[in-house]
């Protein structure tokens, strides 16, 4: 997964200044900070921080576990925990400002949190209602404790709060976000699909996600008859969808290692003892935009199905924070459609669609798939529905692997070409249902023993006949199409694939992997560079020697690869995310030059140019965009540092008995935000040599290995 959260910047500027109306700044009453302290027999709860670290969370109910994860996770990163919290409110701009302005706006206009007040009851059961609240409880808990860090005004968080976030975020990762920022451009960006257009072919989506692998081996692949699952997702090194780890464990059951944002009571993605899953990112069109055609004489009134209905008008007001405790109310309207909210602009008024509004079971979910230790109870868990997105790769104890392309996908009419914008005056747009689980492609089991996905078509899963068959899929689903094949897809297939008894060493070994493919983007783009630029400039002739010259490797101490990924990279992200890519020979040319006058020589190690900084510490490292050893950096024209990619790992074997064990590593340590811990940076050296340690999940072997056990509010970690 890669964060998909969109630039803010002209968005914010339309918000806070386009027909904006501005009021005096709203006072709020203190709150009685004693009253956050929860009793002291309220939760039954220990924290153990073994020597890297990582909270070890033990407690007799589910909701004492997600109350201690709570005071755990905003010891380490208070800030993202506190700012998440507040876009479940609708409130992040009052600490953000300018930047926190578009995600309250949609707040507003989704109407997450009414959704949330009217549905919680509803759709939650009173078991994850509990955990909600309780990790609220813990993160108000600590904050009452250091009221120096925030606006103690905002408290207290509520576990409604936490499901809103949850609601909010999910659409962000399936492209709504791309959607949105279209809207707002000074011109249309689409035009409007009659049922006459015909399908050109190919991807819905123009824009791909930058990463996430997830491979499992089936026993009859190995040949000690171990089952392996790696866990391996993309993310930011920093931010609000940045990973944290945490093991959890209560007597109601709860028994998982894993990852979690902030913000989470809950494990995202992990193992327990039985059985465990990863995600990746897909790209289903989940997202669907109508154009409304207005009354003449009345511009709150929209055409449908031959006669003009009326608007659902309403106001928000936006609390932006200037500088200082200096606060605005910026009042906005906000409408909505039989289709759903609506934006005007000056080009249209437009009307915005996806899968799975309304429904606020996301945590729900995730929470029964952790609680899950059986593919029958898992599948159980995934046929809720709740996540609209994310592939899952899963791997058990008894030797099950499967993938599954997770997505809510509208049954939609093929008349209409639904990559474009929709009419939205006929209901023949209108969708209301989806394609049914026991349809989305999957692969369960296959006779190959191995699955992996990394961002590419699941129609390439495995190798053998057991894949999904594309011509099942009509193109208004949206389903990546066989040509979306990343560069890790096709080293997964390569290596995985080719070969017959896959050893633990080598499942590691394989998804460490830094090179790129000969069918690859890179590959292609290398031959274009060496096709076509025929400059005598002698820096030039240097660097076009060390591309030729290069392997397509990312080794640490390899020579070509800086020229190739600092020329490449920005082509391919542009590519991607459907922006005008920069022109590959000029952009060599000048990376050529920064690398001569950098470092007196284009042929420079990779490791001196691909880093890892945290605090004080820079290191070298391997690994590249779009490989399995995934390293995503920012040009500073010195270096690239490093800020998104292989972040949390875990990898996962279960022996033929059915024990478990584990390994994992994050890019910098437990301490996310605390660059006074000695875990701010503990883990960047393994991270860097590719080293991993191990998990300890046998409660013997933690005590041997224990730093600290508390609990909340006895002490202040480090």
């Amino acid at each position: 997964m890669i964060q998909r959260y969109f630039s803010v910047m002209a968005f914010s500027a339309i918000l806070l200044f386009g027909a904006a109306v501005f009021s005096g700044c709203e006072e709020r009453d203190a709150v009685d900070l004693k009253s956050l302290i929860p009793r002291s027999d309220k939760y039954d709860v220990r924290i153990i921080r073994d020597k890297w670290g990582v909270p070890h969370i033990y407690g007799k109910t589910d909701a004492d576990v997600a109350y201690g994860l709570g005071w755990a996770q905003t010891e380490d990163d208070f800030k993202h925990t506190y700012e998440t919290l507040l876009m479940g409110r609708g409130q992040y701009a009052r600490v953000a400002g300018r930047s926190g302005a578009p995600f309250d706006y949609l707040w507003h206009l989704f109407r997450f949190r009414d959704i949330v007040e009217a549905e919680y009851e509803n759709q939650l059961s009173p078991e994850m209602r509990a955990v909600c609240e309780a990790y609220a409880e813990g993160f108000n808990h600590y904050a009452a404790l250091h009221p120096e860090k925030l606006d103690t005004r905002l408290l207290p968080a509520t576990g409604k709060d936490v499901v809103t976030g949850f609601t909010m975020r999910v659409p962000f990762f399936f492209g709504m976000d791309r959607e949105i920022r279209r809207i707002m451009r000074a011109e249309r960006y689409h035009e409007i699909s009659r049922p006459e257009a015909a399908h050109a072919g190919g991807a819905l989506s123009n824009e791909l996600p930058v990463g996430s692998n997830t491979m499992a081996v089936a026993p009859h692949r190995t040949p000690d008859g171990k089952t392996h699952l790696a866990v391996n997702s993309h993310q930011p090194f920093e931010g609000h969808v940045a990973w944290y780890e945490a093991r959890v464990k209560s007597d109601e059951g709860l028994d998982l290692t894993g990852g979690v944002f902030p913000g989470s009571p809950i494990i995202l993605h992990g193992h327990n003892p039985d059985l465990g899953w990863a995600h990746t990112v897909n790209l289903p069109d989940l997202c669907d935009i109508y154009v409304l055609e207005m009354h003449p004489d009345d511009p709150d009134k929209y055409l449908f199905d031959g006669e003009y209905l009326e608007l659902d008008k309403d106001e928000a007001t936006l609390h932006v924070k200037l500088w200082g405790n200096l606060v605005i109310p910026v009042r906005r309207e906000i409408l909505r459609s039989v289709h759903g909210p609506v934006i005007r602009r000056p080009h249209g008024v437009y009307a915005i669609r996806y899968a799975g509004y309304g429904d606020i079971r996301q945590v729900e979910q995730w929470y029964r798939m952790g609680k899950s230790r059986t593919i029958e109870e898992f599948e159980a868990a995934m046929r809720i529905r709740a996540i609209p997105s994310f592939n899952v790769g899963y791997a058990d104890k008894k030797g099950n692997i499967w993938y599954i392309y997770n997505a809510l996908l509208p049954v939609r009419d093929a008349r209409y070409d639904w990559r474009g914008y929709l009419p939205g005056d006929t209901s023949d747009t209108l969708w209301s249902e989806y394609l049914p689980f026991e349809k989305i492609p999957q692969v369960r089991n296959p006779a190959s023993g191995f699955i992996q996905n990394c961002n590419s078509t699941p129609f390439f899963t495995t190798t053998g006949d057991d894949n999904p068959d594309p011509s099942a899929y009509c193109e208004s689903l949206g389903v990546e199409g066989p040509d979306v094949m990343t560069n890790r897809a096709l080293r997964a297939l390569e290596l995985y694939g080719g070969d017959e008894s896959i050893t633990e060493e080598e499942f590691y070994a394989y998804k460490y992997d830094w090179h790129y493919s000969k069918e690859s983007r890179a590959a292609a783009l290398r031959q274009k560079i060496l096709d076509t630029i025929d400059d005598e400039d002698a820096v030039v002739q240097e660097a076009l020697e060390t591309l030729r010259n290069w392997d397509g490797a990312c080794d640490p101490e390899n020579r070509g690869t800086a020229i190739a990924i600092l020329a490449m990279e920005p082509v391919v992200r542009a590519e991607m995310f459907g922006n005008e890519a920069p022109d590959i020979k000029e952009l060599f040319v000048k990376r050529a030059h920064e690398l001569k006058d950098v470092y007196g020589r284009v042929d420079v190690p990779w490791q001196q140019v691909n880093r890892l900084v945290r605090g004080e510490v820079n290191l070298g490292l391997g690994g590249g965009p779009d490989t399995l050893r995934a390293i995503y950096g920012n040009w500073n024209g010195e270096y690239l540092r490093a800020v998104a990619g292989d972040c949390y790992i875990t990898m996962v074997t279960w022996l033929p008995d059915g024990s478990v064990r584990s390994k994992s590593i994050h890019q910098y340590g437990s301490a996310t935000m605390n660059e006074n811990s000695p875990h701010y940076a503990d883990q960047a050296p393994l991270f860097a040599n590719l080293e991993m340690r191990p998990v300890w999940l046998d409660y013997n072997e933690l005590m041997e290995n224990m730093k600290m056990e508390y609990r909340p509010g006895d002490l202040v970690w480090e």
